[in-house]
């Protein structure tokens, strides 16, 4: 588009191909139900997910050019366009809804049940892909030459580079099966430890690391800088925050807490001083990190949201002929409409706890950040789209909106995490339409056809994640060791301190100015902050997975790109450790997860433990150096 040349994609819009087809359709929704619930699963236990759209076009590209000799690029990518959708739902349900299980245990509210859970995600998620038709034309056409989107670009790159070779998927596939083999074996014949603690008793505190792959996996992803944030912040907590409060607390008596603190100490460990006073600090500095990043965005954001809604008066909504097949968007009439109806049907069905003005709100705020998001994701990609503090500002405003307004019973914290529910999916998936629609764009897609795929999508993803929160927690229960569910804890807190004051004031603002602090040494604020938020097990293991990344990067010279080898295992990692975990779930809630307990004949105990962590370091480490 440059010097006033047209673009021209891969797959001419003369050219008609294979593309919103039964066999597309059906390995897409596949896909999307595997990698939503692997997301939701990894998210519940650490905190983060990643973006499934490159796995997804590589196993896609695998499935129908390898297995099925089907040949059609656009084929190819619809399955990723539907399988992406899993993930970027279970993103946003998995840091706010399992909230109300947690109100359930402590009887502020009745059980959510299935269909509530899933009415909340479909709703979001639809208004996330519908709030997206109108700015396609304004963002990925227009703005070709100025964003980027580096997932949709990689995931065209991926599937450009299926013409020539299919190969990539099986390092996917082998992630997949061994990450499965470590999982099954150390929670469900539990014939090793997850998790390897050393007493560090000069400190008064403890060095602990889990073993599973899955998490290395996380930080190879997310490669040394960001892992090496992440254990900034554990060391903080751990290294630091625990032997001060433990060394001069003595005999005090500090809320949270019951009991004196030495006493905690003796005898539970730095556990619980983790859980009744660094959790908290964390809670502070992670909330003032996502109102930080969303307060440096703003000029970003305002200048974005005003443009758009230039560009769409000045360019046209879609709601003329289209002539080319590469530009037909889902008709603007039916869009509005489906809006609408959406708005209405939160405000007015009885399963979900919204009011008329807060379905005004989501409307309002809905809206603004799909902007937001969309703009963001293309600027700095997915994983750096601050979706957190966006959901953090949405949910102090509902929250202070309805406590104003004198609705500061249960009632009003239910609604308050329902609202701050669907804008962060609405925020999550659309950013992740964006994503998927430049791919198209760039691979020569139909977008109505891409439009209608992340619709399918979303259905199936919001239908499967009711049923994945309802197993896990009828399993684990959030807020567990298994499935501690750190964001939705954050979200609980947060909700909770406003409306009721019961929050420890002083260690959240402790929190906070940390976080100022590390804002002012000029260093990024959020992986540090979750990094102190989590207990330190979560992030040795990230960090081991980041450095093995680094010493990749310092062999090979190349950084091991989006499609690489290393990436490509690493995420089948995160896929395999999640659907097995799924799969213990069902085994613990039919009572049938004692017989295959082997722990009862022996135990392997840390050493085995160990030894599997070493292995999977090795098995990262080797496969990222044998390339494709």
């Amino acid at each position: 588009m440059k010097d006033g040349k047209e673009f021209k994609p891969y797959v001419p819009a003369e050219k008609a191909v294979s593309e919103f087809t039964i066999t597309s359709v059906v390995t897409g929704v596949l896909l999307a139900v595997v990698f939503g619930a692997a997301n939701a699963y990894l998210g519940l236990r650490v905190g983060m997910t990643v973006s499934a759209s490159i796995p997804a076009a590589v196993v896609s590209m695998g499935v129908l050019r390898i297995l099925l000799k089907r040949k059609s690029i656009l084929e190819s990518n619809m399955v990723q366009t539907i399988g992406s959708a899993g993930e970027s739902l279970a993103a946003g349900a998995i840091f706010t809804m399992p909230v109300f299980f947690l109100w359930e245990k402590e009887g502020v509210s009745d059980a959510p049940g299935m269909l509530s859970i899933s009415l909340t995600a479909l709703m979001g998620g639809l208004l996330g892909v519908l709030f997206m038709v109108p700015l396609r034309n304004a963002l990925i056409v227009k703005e070709h030459d100025t964003l980027p989107y580096p997932e949709g670009t990689a995931c065209a790159e991926v599937l450009l580079a299926g013409e020539d070779r299919g190969t990539s998927a099986r390092a996917v596939f082998a992630g997949m099966g061994i990450s499965a083999a470590f999982k099954f074996v150390i929670d469900g014949l539990k014939a090793a430890a997850g998790t390897i603690t050393i007493p560090v008793r000069a400190l008064r505190t403890e060095f602990s690391t889990e073993v599973y792959p899955a998490l290395i996996g996380v930080g190879y992803i997310c490669g040394a800088r960001i892992s090496s944030y992440l254990f900034a912040g554990g060391i903080l907590g751990w290294f630091v925050l625990i032997p001060a409060i433990v060394s001069f607390g003595g005999d005090t008596v500090l809320y949270p807490g019951s009991d004196g603190i030495a006493q905690m100490y003796a005898a539970q460990g730095a556990e619980v001083i983790w859980g009744s006073y660094i959790r908290y600090i964390g809670a502070g500095a992670v909330a003032a990190g996502g109102i930080i990043s969303l307060v440096k965005s703003m000029p970003l954001i305002t200048a974005t949201f005003a443009k758009t809604i230039k560009d769409i008066k000045t360019n046209g909504t879609g709601m003329g002929a289209k002539t080319k097949r590469t530009e037909s968007d889902i008709n603007m009439k039916v869009v509005v409409t489906a809006i609408v109806l959406l708005i209405l049907a939160i405000a007015f069905f009885p399963d979900i706890p919204v009011s008329f003005p807060g379905a005004l709100l989501i409307a309002l705020f809905g809206f603004f950040f799909a902007t937001v998001s969309s703009r963001m994701v293309g600027l700095v990609g997915s994983s750096n789209n601050p979706v957190s503090g966006m959901a953090i500002a949405t949910l102090l405003f509902a929250t202070m909106a309805l406590k104003s307004a004198g609705n500061s019973s249960a009632q009003g914290m239910v609604g308050a995490i329902a609202i701050g529910s669907i804008i962060c999916i609405i925020a999550a998936m659309s950013g992740d339409t964006s994503q998927d629609l430049k791919t198209g764009y760039l691979l020569g897609a139909t977008p109505r056809r891409q439009q209608m795929g992340e619709l399918i999508g979303v259905v199936v993803s919001a239908v499967t994640i009711g049923g994945v929160l309802t197993l896990l927690d009828a399993a684990w229960g959030f807020g567990s060791t298994e499935l501690s569910a750190p964001q939705a804890t954050l979200m609980k807190m947060i909700v909770e301190g406003v409306m009721n004051g019961s929050l420890p004031w002083t260690l959240v603002f402790i929190g906070v100015f940390i976080a100022v602090v590390i804002e002012v040494l000029g260093i990024p604020v959020l992986p540090v902050a979750i990094g102190l938020y989590l207990p330190l097990k979560l992030s040795v293991p990230i960090m081991a997975g980041g450095v093995i990344r680094q010493m990749r990067f310092r062999r090979t010279k190349d950084t091991d790109g989006e499609a690489g080898s290393g990436i490509l295992f690493c995420s089948g990692l995160i896929a395999g450790e999640g659907l097995v975990g799924i799969g213990l779930a069902i085994l613990a809630v039919v009572g049938m997860s004692d017989a295959i307990d082997l722990s009862r004949w022996f135990d392997a105990g840390m050493a085995g433990g160990a030894l599997l962590f070493l292995a999977a370091g090795f098995l990262i480490a080797w496969y990222s150096a044998r390339g494709e």
